[in-house]
């Protein structure tokens, strides 16, 4: 659903903020071998992950930065594309990353904390773009019979600058 809301095209540059294990970017330089991705996480622990999963997936290339977003975003070349995963409620992460896409630049955040999805509606109300949620359950054992167990919901605002 990410990937497909970040219409990745051949030698795009995606900035991955808040990267956690490093999945979207990954999938991304996965995606076509001309595209590129810089991934920033502020946790060592989990740029160390991103980096051997990275490794194990075939994309050695891709980019890390460990610091915080979005004093790291000066020093960066300009994506094509932003994904934002961790950090997503704080609306000065947000506002430099509309900031530091070019026209027609593509903005993807996923939430799934409610002061985050409040976040993401108050400026689809004021933006436009694209609002979706997403509620997945999977089949588990109830005692000998199965039910369904539903994750937490995402909800997801997608926006190309104008």
């Amino acid at each position: 659903m990410t990937l497909s809301s970040l219409a990745p095209r051949r030698g795009e540059l995606l900035w991955d903020v808040g990267a956690g294990s490093g999945s979207i970017a990954i999938e991304w330089l996965l995606s076509d071998p001309a595209n590129r991705a810089i991934v920033i996480e502020a946790r060592e622990d989990r740029a160390s992950l991103i980096r051997r999963n990275a490794e194990n997936l075939g994309v050695p290339h891709i980019e890390i930065i460990t610091g915080t977003a979005p004093e790291t975003f000066a020093t960066l070349p300009r994506p094509q594309a932003i994904f934002v995963g961790g950090g997503s409620s704080k609306a000065t992460l947000l506002d430099a990353s509309y900031a530091a896409l070019p026209p027609g630049g593509r903005l993807v955040i996923n939430a799934v904390t409610l002061e985050t999805e409040a976040e993401l509606i108050r400026r689809f109300k004021a933006q436009g773009g694209e609002l979706l949620r997403v509620e997945i359950s999977r089949a588990e054992s109830l005692g000998t019979f199965h039910a369904w167990r539903p994750a937490l919901p995402v909800t997801q605002w997608s926006v190309t600058k104008r």
